[in-house]
């Protein structure tokens, strides 16, 4: 895929100004609300489900299915994403997900039943996997200088902490009011990121080049069908008939999945990325973290309040000193990098929040709330931490024209974390009674593995360049 040479070459000399800057400005506008409300969907509705239950019915693998829904179509699709802007053009791309997109809020925020609200959910996360590599791919092509873009991808990912931050303080204060708000507030900014999109340069021609439908196909039905095993066995059992049927067509399916990388005319991923070793780390590393973050927030919003007691909006607020540090500390993460190498913050940051998953573990039923609250911090801090360097130490990597879909890997084995932490461990806290044992038994089992990708860490290198 070739899109990152084709880009980079189009478009006025690199550092010009003139009538380039207000196209420039429009393309980050759109590409950071983009960014922002994506990531806002995936953590607002954690608060919000006891409200969804309340309205909608249905049990812990109902609401897990209104969370994963969204995340398993975000991490199937990333891929593929990736494929159709590099052959129809970031602006065309981005613009057709920011409708998805904002369509299926709406149809969230109407859906009458738990089933259409997760199906709606499921189209939300569709469109936000076409978003993702489409907001990088328009900033590429809007900042053609090394230096600018950087910056600009740097303000990108802000949008995405601050979307992470505000997630579970606009969950509880919204659903005080309507859970439905939650959705219907990504509309407004679906809008104007839509006309600050008509402000942006057209896309280049991009260079041609055949779908891998192989590939494609046998990675959703490898997710899919394993999340799907992961959260039937928490109601029927390891052993039901469906849940083994899951786990045989997933293993089948991955196996596809890697002959098609293999032996492919035109692979997605291609077996060499698949097997670098920054590459698999990188993979390893995002998976863990995004179990840990993700995992967290989905067992602490329901055990607030089902546990404490909480309401919705007390229990965003106590997310709020987890969230803000985790926007602050995100912009260190590049200083931190250059000045001490990308592997010291992946390093630090995943052993922060390694140690804010024990620590939250081990905090007994009778503490304080603040102690909790205060738990969260590094969990939260030490993930904002870690994946800017981590994204910055695998793009030194790879190949320029293999930029997109080294990210488009890493950001599924993300999405992929993400989902099966909520899938597992709402597994673990389904069963009546065993909430709390659950919840201290999934804490343990994600701070476990973000300490084995710790000790993996230290085998990264920096990029050597010649």
């Amino acid at each position: 895929m070739p899109t990152t040479t084709a880009i980079t070459a189009s478009g006025p000399r690199a550092g010009t100004g003139g009538p380039r800057r207000p196209a420039e400005a429009a393309a980050l506008g759109a590409a950071l609300l983009g960014f922002f409300v994506i990531t806002l969907d995936a953590l607002v509705v954690n608060v919000a489900l006891p409200s969804v239950r309340d309205d909608l019915g249905g049990g812990v693998t109902g609401l897990q299915w209104v969370v994963d829904g969204y995340t398993l179509m975000f991490a199937s699709l990333l891929l593929s994403a990736g494929s159709l802007t590099d052959r129809w053009g970031a602006r065309r791309i981005f613009g057709a997900g920011l409708v998805v997109f904002t369509v299926a809020s709406a149809l969230c925020a109407g859906a009458p039943d738990l089933g259409l609200l997760v199906v709606a959910r499921m189209v939300q996360g569709a469109g936000a996997a076409v978003i993702v590599p489409s907001s990088l791919a328009l900033i590429r092509e809007a900042f053609p200088d090394a230096k600018r873009r950087a910056r600009a991808i740097s303000l990108w990912a802000l949008g995405g902490s601050a979307g992470s931050a505000a997630g579970p303080v606009a969950g509880g204060l919204l659903s005080q009011a309507d859970w439905r708000l939650i959705f219907l507030v990504n509309v407004p900014v679906g809008i104007v990121a839509a006309l600050l999109l008509a402000r942006a340069r057209r896309s280049p021609r991009a260079v041609k080049a055949p779908f891998d439908w192989a590939g494609q196909v046998s990675a959703v039905l490898a997710m899919g069908a394993l999340t799907f095993a992961a959260i039937e066995a928490g109601s029927s059992g390891l052993t039901a008939g469906h849940v083994l049927a899951a786990l045989v067509l997933a293993v089948v399916s991955a196996g596809m999945f890697v002959a098609a990388q293999a032996r492919g005319r035109s692979p997605m991923v291609g077996s060499a990325l698949l097997r670098e070793r920054t590459m698999v780390l990188s993979s390893a590393i995002g998976f863990a973290l995004n179990v840990g973050f993700y995992g967290m927030i989905f067992l602490l919003s329901l055990y607030l309040q089902q546990a404490e007691g909480m309401s919705p909006l007390a229990t965003g607020l106590a997310f709020v000193p987890m969230t803000l540090l985790t926007a602050a500390v995100s912009p260190t993460a590049a200083s931190l990098a250059a000045r001490f190498g990308a592997r010291m913050p992946v390093i630090t940051g995943q052993a922060a929040m390694a140690v804010g998953l024990v620590v939250l573990a081990l905090v007994p039923a009778t503490a304080p709330t603040w102690l909790l609250v205060a738990a969260m911090i590094p969990v939260g801090a030490g993930g904002s931490l870690a994946v800017p360097a981590l994204t910055s130490l695998l793009l030194d990597h790879v190949a320029p024209e293999k930029a997109g879909t080294a990210t488009g890997v890493l950001n599924t084995a993300r999405q992929v974390g993400g989902a099966l932490a909520v899938a597992v461990f709402g597994a673990l806290i389904a069963r009546p009674g065993h909430l709390e044992t659950g919840l201290d038994t999934a804490l343990c089992l994600a701070a476990a593995t973000v300490v084995i990708t710790t000790a993996a860490s230290f085998q990264l290198r920096p990029a050597t360049r010649g």
